[in-house]
């Protein structure tokens, strides 16, 4: 069954800790974008890119920020605005090692009844992104956005509430044990989350895919 989503990558930050355009800087011989971008291809969405701080209209077309400095939840909401599809799919620049088939399995998740959002746990801790969001939830983020309320999941979970659905936590772990996930290069789950904010996490995750 085709679903009706579209995917973006969320490339809107500052990137103060990196130092550099943190969309550009190179991972495994190509920019951090062309990484994002083609995980959410290779699980078979359309990708785009939300925010813009440099000229990346020549990797995807972008949808670029209606104000400055609102973080991911105003990249969030430019986005669904832009969109007629019913999902859409969140991923940030500096996720490189996200295998797409978490995304596929979220997207399929967020097709149960009474599901608005689809999230990921690993350690037993919640992730943020990916995240797969009902168009649905735009009046309500907008709402958060608008009362300063900025962190991601929170906004979630209060717009999810508003049209009485709910946010969907999928155990990584358990789903990798099930056969239902698997990464691409065999990385453990633990790898799969790591963020590159700073010149020391590209090492790492670079660190990762040698090993």
């Amino acid at each position: 069954m085709k679903i009706d989503a579209v995917g973006y990558v969320l490339a809107g930050g500052r990137s103060s800790r990196m130092g550099t355009e943190k969309a550009l800087v190179q991972f495994a011989g190509e920019p951090l974008l062309v990484h994002a971008l083609r995980i959410l291809r290779d699980a078979g969405l359309s990708a785009s890119i939300a925010g813009a701080h440099s000229p990346l209209e020549s990797f995807a077309p972008v949808v670029p920020d209606a104000e400055p400095d609102r973080g991911p939840l105003g990249g969030i909401c430019d986005a669904l605005d832009a969109t007629k599809a019913r999902w859409a799919v969140f991923i940030p620049v500096d996720l490189p090692l996200l295998p797409p088939s978490l995304v596929t399995y979220l997207l399929q998740k967020a097709q149960e009844p009474g599901t608005a959002v689809s999230l990921a746990s690993a350690s037993g801790f919640t992730q943020t992104f990916p995240a797969v969001v009902d168009r649905a939830l735009l009046p309500g983020l907008r709402r958060a956005l608008e009362s300063c309320q900025t962190g991601c999941y929170s906004a979630f979970q209060s717009s999810a509430a508003a049209i009485g659905k709910s946010v969907k936590i999928v155990a990584v772990e358990q789903a990798v044990k099930d056969g239902k996930l698997a990464h691409p290069r065999a990385l453990p789950v633990e790898s799969w989350f790591l963020n590159v904010n700073k010149p020391a996490d590209l090492q790492s995750a670079e660190a990762c895919i040698k090993a």
